[in-house]
């Protein structure tokens, strides 16, 4: 018989993990489905049981300690090896099937209203994940991730997609309640439609766009803040104000009227949607089709 292993519950392991990549028991508990109080205590358990911390609780956040730091690369050189073995598993039971993350804006916009044809024209299974957090195609489960960034994701290739082009729109009806915008200075009364949360900071807000349309920013907090763009969109639908739109997850609304341009003045940045997997990962016949597909819409 072999002698048992004398290790710590796994759901320690995982949440110190997280929490490690995270950098904070609060978006670490987003990750993985949980509330900050149990992730906490998990840590707490582990340190406790280690004899030592494995993080300096600091002001605004966490940092490892050397003994944490040594913990979360041997965890990770373990979490990546079941993750590829899981992955070669996966891959032999299931050859028509892809797995792909992305953010709930682009799964919901551009995505899914796609995926019927791809599937009719390839045959193949996918199975969507979405995030609001920042994605890390290394620890998802995935074939392909469909992330925004600036096209740096550390050990992995990035392919853009989509640059980061914005453009401010809303509803037909709150345009005709407004006067004609000439400038952007123009909209600074408008309501406007805010998306916040803990990683939005990586796409444009209204004080960037205004300032890279030329115009000072109107006061801070003045309108409606949601935390994931799908309500963004749904409150400029019931017109409820002035959103950010990101194209070309606003396209489809554009073409069929259901939101027009408040000014036509698009703002461009260096960010960008970025087809994204692990370098070294070898690439699934499904995955090829699926990147084939994109490349050529």
């Amino acid at each position: 018989m072999a002698p048992a292993r004398h290790l710590p519950p796994l759901s320690w392991l995982l949440a110190f993990e997280a929490a490690a990549r995270a950098e904070g028991f609060s978006r670490a508990a987003r990750a993985l489905g949980t509330s900050q109080p149990a992730v906490s205590q998990k840590v707490a358990l582990l340190e406790a049981a280690l004899g030592q911390p494995l993080f300096r609780r600091l002001p605004r956040g966490i940092a490892l300690t050397d003994a944490g730091q040594r913990l979360l690369s041997a965890l990770g050189e373990g979490l990546d090896r079941i993750e590829g073995e899981v992955r070669t598993l996966r891959a032999g039971g299931g050859a028509g099937r892809l797995t792909v993350v992305t953010d709930f804006g682009f799964a919901a916009f551009w995505l899914l209203p796609r995926l019927g044809a791809f599937r009719a024209a390839t045959g193949l299974d996918v199975r969507v994940l979405t995030t609001q957090a920042e994605i890390d195609p290394r620890a998802e489960p995935v074939d392909l991730a469909v992330a925004f960034g600036e096209g740096r994701w550390p050990g992995c290739a990035a392919e853009p997609l989509f640059p980061e082009v914005v453009l401010p729109v809303c509803a037909p009806e709150l345009l005709v309640r407004h006067p004609s915008a000439t400038e952007a200075t123009d909209l600074r009364p408008w309501p406007l439609l805010h998306l916040e949360g803990d990683s939005t900071h990586r796409w444009l807000d209204w004080d960037g766009w205004f300032r890279a349309a030329g115009a000072e920013p109107p006061p801070q907090g003045r309108g409606l803040a949601l935390d994931n763009y799908i309500l963004v969109v749904q409150a400029a639908l019931a017109g409820e104000g002035l959103a950010l739109g990101w194209r070309p997850l606003v396209d489809d609304l554009l073409k069929a009227g259901r939101l027009v341009p408040a000014l036509d003045r698009p703002v461009r940045t260096a960010c960008g949607y970025h087809l994204v997997r692990r370098r070294g990962q070898e690439e699934s016949v499904p995955a090829r089709r699926f990147l084939a597909w994109l490349q050529g819409r």
